[in-house]
């Protein structure tokens, strides 16, 4: 299989059939055998149906995996990532803020052995952003952009660590969140420093992006249970946490 999307859904019910029915559009249109994966994480509105509902058409292998509970983000694409069989695999965010054709440069990095791991950014010279945030939301963005990535030792040519539209060789993907034990937004960060730690490579690709009013991410609410997880990485990181195996599941 060439190509595994997995989708992390929290409530998103309206937004998730448009999701599932552009991914498997995407495959279909540049031939791609694939596989859609929606990680229900534990919504009340019935976003899994929804996304069970949506027709993909032929050729196309769509699966909803449910948690019970809402776990987090980062257990999310965890649990998706683990459950991907493809030579390839990538995240993106419900609600289509980045086009998946997007996704043909990462997997043009990819195919070309150039790195391991190819992150969508919304700050290269080529990136269009259709539609900003709020400058409030710009402003905490940009403090985390210029503050966490020295503090933790992200490498510095990354411009984007938080950007939700990142494709794996399929393979490095599987090792790499197996090890992972962060379920929520600062995921990305850990998943970076524990490629760094096994040698992969990282490159970064222009996107397309417009920003979704209806965000799950609450800013304020956000900074003090990111700080602890940002913690609970170097602590993890430091003692060399063993892998964990796959996310809670239904």
């Amino acid at each position: 299989m060439d190509l595994s999307i997995v989708i992390p859904a929290f409530n998103e019910r309206h937004k998730i059939g448009p999701d599932v029915r552009a991914a498997a559009a995407f495959l279909r249109g540049e031939g791609l055998s694939g596989e859609i994966i929606v990680v229900d994480d534990g919504s009340t509105d019935g976003t899994g149906a929804e996304a069970r509902n949506e027709p993909v058409g032929a050729g196309v292998v769509r699966r909803v995996v449910r948690h019970e509970r809402n776990h987090g983000k980062g257990c999310g694409v965890r649990t998706g990532l683990l459950e991907s069989v493809g030579d390839y695999a990538m995240f993106a965010d419900s609600g289509l803020c980045m086009p998946f054709r997007n996704a043909l440069r990462g997997l043009a990095l990819l195919s070309g052995g150039t790195c391991e791991i190819a992150h969508g950014s919304r700050r290269l010279p080529g990136s269009v952003v259709l539609r900003s945030t709020g400058p409030y939301r710009r402003a905490l963005s940009g403090l985390f952009s210029r503050t966490i990535p020295p503090l933790v030792g992200t490498p510095p040519h990354l411009t984007d660590t938080q950007c939700g539209f990142k494709l794996y060789r399929g393979d490095v993907a599987r090792e790499l969140y197996a090890q992972c034990r962060c379920d929520g937004f600062m995921f990305d960060i850990e998943v970076i420093l524990r490629a760094v730690r096994a040698g992969y490579r990282i490159e970064e690709f222009p996107v397309e992006w417009q920003s979704d009013p209806d965000t799950r991410l609450r800013v304020i609410r956000a900074i003090p249970q990111s700080l602890s997880e940002l913690l609970s990485i170097r602590r993890a990181l430091a003692a060399g946490a063993a892998p964990r195996g796959p996310a809670p599941r239904a």
